[in-house]
């Protein structure tokens, strides 16, 4: 899974080919087809693996001890501008997967969509839940509910995912995750 996965994220739905998936995969054009029936199934069985991750990762970064809920989602910014960093360093300069599918393929599929809006949905949650939790600690004090924060967040991180694909330096995504920051608290 997570090699057809690699393949997806990197050429995208349309770009990837049965012989790309395939080769990463290491199975045969009948073994791929007999276990996942169709590209198109390989494809949301990628996804959701890939969100799944992701937000596996998001919700433990949020979830960490920390000295307050603001340190805690400046923490998960960080991880977000150190994994794009990296990325790029190893030369896989894909994006997101999830900022790409739906972009890209989310609009005319809804299994597709269902992946994604679920996905955005535990996302959402869990800001809220941190951002409820930094109104009880003192360290979130905007006045704005925690829905449109949470929304807000989410935002700026697939935004931060777009500009460092589209080769921003580090400080400039530093100074983003700043900004983000400082509207927490004002």
């Amino acid at each position: 899974m997570e090699a057809a996965c690699r393949v997806f994220w990197a050429k995208g739905y349309e770009g990837a080919t049965t012989e790309d998936l395939c080769e990463a995969t290491g199975l045969g054009r009948s073994s791929v087809y007999n276990t996942f029936k169709s590209k198109s199934h390989l494809f949301r069985r990628s996804l959701d693996y890939y969100v799944h991750m992701m937000t596996a990762r998001q919700i433990a970064v949020l979830g960490e001890d920390g000295p307050n809920a603001l340190e805690r989602v400046r923490g998960l910014l960080a991880v977000v501008i150190d994994g794009e960093m990296e990325s790029r360093r190893k030369g896989h300069g894909s994006g997101c997967f999830t900022v790409n599918t739906i972009t890209s393929l989310a609009s005319k599929d809804p299994l597709v969509a269902k992946i994604i809006d679920t996905d955005l949905e535990r996302r959402l949650f869990s800001l809220r839940s941190v951002i409820k939790s930094g109104r009880l600690d003192g360290s979130i004090t905007s006045p704005r509910d925690a829905q449109s924060l949470a929304w807000y967040l989410v935002s700026v991180i697939y935004g931060m995912r777009v500009a460092a694909q589209s080769g921003v330096d580090r400080q400039i995504l530093d100074d983003i995750a700043t900004t983000s920051l400082d509207a927490l608290t004002t």
